[in-house]
């Protein structure tokens, strides 16, 4: 792990990502800017002259023995501070991250592998126009209403179709979804919750078929985390009535909320947006780290008020989520697989995901 560590920071400073001395600044990158409305298929796909980008899919497996596992598989695209003007096939003008994660009850812990990559040479793509991503043999391609992901990973494979039964979800205003109090502090933000999810799952070679339940995000900005903030809370619910609850906070170093929203859909395709204020995070057990300083919230409850609002508590399908991702995105943060309850009775299953415990997060 050491010798990985510092290949890739030298990797990161050769792409610009990290500060050279006597280098000069990169190019500018694009601005999130209210009032341009997001159009489909094209929004499905990667937008370079971001500063940075990820699709996030996150579900619940049920197997045929009757066990349920949690499941992540997640591409970022990174644009470098290399100018576009750059002749070089080898320049590394965008690099492509991926992470894939299995969490099983029965073995205590995540599952987990990552890879990186520069753009290029048919290896690493995040394609535009629609949802089109591969790093080193993993894909996530979009097929109508259709997502299919093939994930051969360390100890696992996944190899699944999550069907979109429903338009994108846009969070914040149409899509523009503030992150901090500046109006520059904000990304273009959609989900697509309630996937239906069939397909095969294979671990150390027993493979089994599985149905279940997934969650997709897809976000882009070039903002990076408002100086006050050290990391965030971020839950999307598939509530069982076919609804969707999304949540998130942005803290400070103290644990004090620094911003906060998210949205819920009913069944009915109503929708409303959270504001900042309508949302309260309330730790109620915490799990500490073997692998670093962190101490996580592994199970908290979310209060919204006004309408449609209340308490949910999140709790985890088990405690050790932690995702090592210091290999690739540079971060240790938590991220796993919760069941939704109101007044003691499951309704319904999602992720929760805590970042910036023990260190603040490294964007």
């Amino acid at each position: 792990m050491p010798r990985r560590r510092a290949a890739w920071l030298l990797a990161l400073a050769l792409a610009g990502l990290a500060p050279v001395p006597g280098r000069a600044a990169g190019p500018a990158f694009a601005a999130v800017v209210p009032g341009a409305p997001l159009s489909f298929p094209r929004d499905h796909g990667a937008h370079p002259d971001f500063r940075t980008e990820w699709w996030y899919v996150t579900g619940w497996l049920d197997l045929p023995d009757g066990r349920s596992v949690g499941f992540q598989v997640t591409f970022f695209r990174t644009r470098t501070g290399i100018a576009p003007g750059n002749p070089s096939r080898f320049a590394p003008h965008q690099l492509v991250f991926a992470h894939a994660a299995l969490a099983d009850p029965a073995v205590g812990r995540l599952r987990h592998d990552q890879r990186a990559a520069r753009a290029g040479f048919g290896l690493a793509e995040a394609a535009e126009g629609d949802t089109r991503l591969v790093l080193d043999g993993w894909t996530l391609d979009r097929r109508g209403r259709t997502y299919a992901m093939d994930i051969l990973a360390r100890d696992f494979r996944l190899a699944l179709e999550a069907e979109a039964a429903g338009p994108p979800l846009l969070q914040g205003e149409a899509g523009f979804s503030r992150k901090g109090p500046r109006p520059a502090q904000a990304s273009w933000y959609y989900s697509r919750p309630q996937l239906a999810v069939r397909g095969r799952l294979a671990v150390e070679g027993r493979e089994t078929a599985v149905t279940g339940r997934a969650w997709l995000d897809h976000e882009w900005s070039s903002e990076l985390l408002d100086e006050a903030a050290v990391g965030w809370d971020w839950a999307g619910i598939n509530l069982d009535d076919g609804g969707a609850l999304t949540v998130f906070r942005l803290r400070d170093a103290r644990g004090n909320t620094r911003w906060a929203g998210g949205s819920r859909r009913w069944a009915d395709g109503r929708q409303r947006a959270f504001a900042p204020g309508e949302l309260a995070f309330e730790p109620r057990r915490h799990w500490q780290s073997p692998r670093g300083p962190a101490r996580y919230p592994v199970e908290m409850a979310v209060t919204v008020a006004g309408p449609g609002g209340g308490t949910w508590l999140l709790s985890p399908l088990l405690d050790d989520q932690e995702l090592d991702a210091r290999a690739s995105t540079g971060n240790l943060y938590w991220e796993g697989a919760v069941t939704a309850l109101r007044d003691g009775r499951p309704v319904g299953r999602g992720y929760l995901e805590l970042t910036g415990y023990g260190t603040r997060l490294r964007m």
